[in-house]
């Protein structure tokens, strides 16, 4: 049998899978609700043995083992830092907080600002655990400063896991009986061999919890929370970074573990616990996976002190700034496509987008592993965005730039492996960060294939995509190209073509060339680039296809069509015949997941948010 169809072969299995658990009688057995945290995690584990090979082997065919091989980008296209404009001096703004003294930039880790500790307790900054309003009623029915409570437990020092889940309940004895450390215990006492219980215990941990405990003289005042509708940045020191994760290790901030009732409803959730929940005595392949990606981190700014820097911005679409897509006269730009690398092997230099869940992260810190989760756990300084980025407006986006990567891997959901540290090289800039972005864009999701077809939904895409490409204040000769793929696509129920068209419009009208990703799929690889070049072959305008695609959604009404094709017999003048034209579907339903990497939506429990269960990828 050939690649192709042992390929078909596999995501034909999966699906019949897929199909088997989720009919009506299987879902009683799989539901989740009104379950306890065992029952809940025991059938994650249950449907996860169950789809393990079959992801596993629709990965492995789809030719994902050659994503190291190398992309030919053209030449032209804009990277960093070659096309970067040069940097002003980095000073603070009304809309930019810098959390460290910017004249201490240089060799060594810069000087936190102010020089002693500043504290807002408020609904705009974060609540930090050092806080002195940070005040916790004890088990003897006192009222204590928290974070003394906190340096108390974690200073008592780990002799086994048990130690650390005691340590962590001290402080946080409300959850004595909601949260569970089996993943934890599991991969410490079954996983790992003595060698490594010992470097855990004896060498990381503890260093883990000094540099959690410097956090008063580390980060001096309470960061700025990235709140919706504004356009606002934070620039932290790499140490400042390192440190506040350790205290989300440690599951140190308040308020950050309740629902509805608490003013950081609206915002992921950054304490680890979730990370930590598991089944006794069973080894959970992906969080043992990724305990290893971020323990690997700590091992990394512990075993040298890193002197960078990261920014994190919050991007919104004004009214003024949102295109009238039927009159848009922007021609299109241009797009190489590969059906070989990945978006963070073979885009250096370039706005890498991040598949992204409106609740930055998805779930990362959760049962998640997709493209967003494997991002955070390889780069985990993308993690410390949960900590103050509120959900993400149907007009917002999320830049951050900066970020080192610190983890190889392979795999992709359940056949995700850590694979060793990464030596990142990326030069810096002038304000200490290294020229890399991440590009955090929240598709919908669309539970019905045709809603994404609608002229609303049509909109909320382009207008999504357009919010994060657009880059006002920068000329466009001086902006890297943008690194892509199958956004929206997979779990979320968006349509490949649709999704790739609907970028390509987006980055075409902010002036920027486009490096898709098709993951494998080599034949979707040649229909884009075949209409890309057919599109600019006949001189064809974003308000062109904008049009046309209103058109489309009504032709859907009578029959399913191919978009492509759809899109070559509009412009040639033979429209009225498009409605004879239907895509065969070989005895089954278009699988949309399979039209994209394939990927499930994890139930993370007890979420901040009823949305973000729903709409992690």
């Amino acid at each position: 049998m050939s690649e192709k169809g042992s390929a078909d072969t596999a995501k034909r299995k999966k699906q019949h899978i897929r199909s088997t658990v989720n009919n009506k009688e299987h879902k009683e057995s799989f539901s989740t609700e009104n379950m306890s945290a065992f029952e809940e995690s025991e059938a994650e584990k249950i449907l996860s043995m169950i789809l393990v090979d079959a992801d596993k082997e629709v990965i492995e065919i789809s030719g994902l083992q050659h994503l190291n091989a190398k992309v030919d980008i053209p030449n032209y296209f804009n990277r960093m830092p070659c096309c970067s404009r040069p940097l002003p001096h980095l000073k603070p703004s009304d809309n930019h907080s810098i959390l460290f003294d910017v004249h201490s930039l240089g060799n060594k880790a810069p000087q936190p600002y102010p020089e002693y500790y500043k504290d807002y307790w408020d609904k705009t900054h974060v609540r930090m655990p050092c806080s002195d309003e940070n005040l916790y009623p004890t088990s003897d029915k006192k009222i204590q400063k928290r974070w003394d409570l906190i340096e108390e437990a974690l200073l008592k020092g780990f002799q086994t896991s048990k130690d650390l889940e005691d340590a962590v309940l001290k402080y946080n004895h409300h959850y004595k009986n909601k949260w569970n450390f089996e993943a934890w215990h599991s991969y410490c006492n079954i996983y790992l061999d003595d060698r490594g219980r010992d470097y855990l215990f004896k060498k990381l941990l503890p260093s883990m919890v000094r540099l959690a405990l410097q956090l008063p003289n580390i980060v001096t005042q309470s960061p700025k929370l990235l709140q919706k509708g504004r356009n606002q940045s934070l620039t932290f020191s790499q140490k400042q970074i390192s440190c506040l994760l350790a205290n989300a290790f440690f599951c140190t901030y308040p308020r950050r573990n309740s629902l509805k009732t608490s003013d950081c409803f609206g915002y992921p959730d950054i304490n680890f616990s979730k990370l930590f929940r598991g089944v006794k005595d069973v080894v959970n392949c992906v969080k043992t996976e990724k305990l290893k990606a971020i323990l690997n981190y700590f091992g990394c700014v512990i075993d040298e002190v890193k002197c960078g820097t990261v920014t994190y911005t919050r991007k919104i679409l004004s009214p003024t700034d949102e295109p009238d897509w039927k009159e848009c006269n922007s021609l299109f730009t241009d797009i190489h496509v590969s059906s070989i690398g990945n978006i963070e092997d073979n885009a250096d230099g370039l706005t890498q987008i991040d598949f992204a869940n409106r609740m930055i992260g998805g779930g990362v810190v959760g049962e998640g592993c997709v493209q967003e989760e494997i991002r955070f756990l390889i780069c985990p300084e993308l993690i410390l965005a949960r900590l103050f980025t509120e959900k993400l407006e149907p007009n917002e986006s999320l830049l951050i730039t900066g970020i080192e990567r610190f983890s190889t891997y392979s795999g992709y959901a359940q056949t995700f492996k850590y694979r060793g540290r990464f030596n990142d090289l990326t030069p810096v800039d002038r304000w200490g960060r290294r020229y890399s972005q991440v590009l955090a864009i929240d598709a919908h999701v669309f539970h019905c294939y045709s809603d994404q077809f609608k002229k609303s939904s049509l909109k909320r895409e382009l207008n999504k995509a357009f919010c994060g490409f657009l880059e006002k204040d920068i000329q466009k000769n001086e902006l890297p190209a943008i690194a892509t793929g199958n956004w929206g696509c997979g779990a979320f129920g968006g349509d490949i073509y649709l999704k790739a068209l609907l970028q390509l419009m987006a980055a075409s009208n902010a002036g920027r060339n486009i490096v898709y990703f098709t993951f494998g799929d080599e034949k979707f690889a040649n229909e884009l680039t075949e209409i890309h070049k057919f599109i600019q072959e006949n001189s064809l305008t974003v308000g062109n296809l904008w049009n046309m695609l209103l058109r489309y959604k009504q032709d859907l009404k009578d029959s399913h069509i191919q978009l492509y094709p759809y899109i070559k017999d509009f412009f040639k003048g033979v429209s009225k015949n498009i409605s004879s034209i239907e895509v065969s579907f070989s005895g089954e339903e278009d699988n949309l997941e399979m039209r994209g990497i394939p990927c499930e939506i994890p139930d993370d429990m007890e979420s901040n948010s009823p949305e973000y269960a729903a709409e992690t990828p």
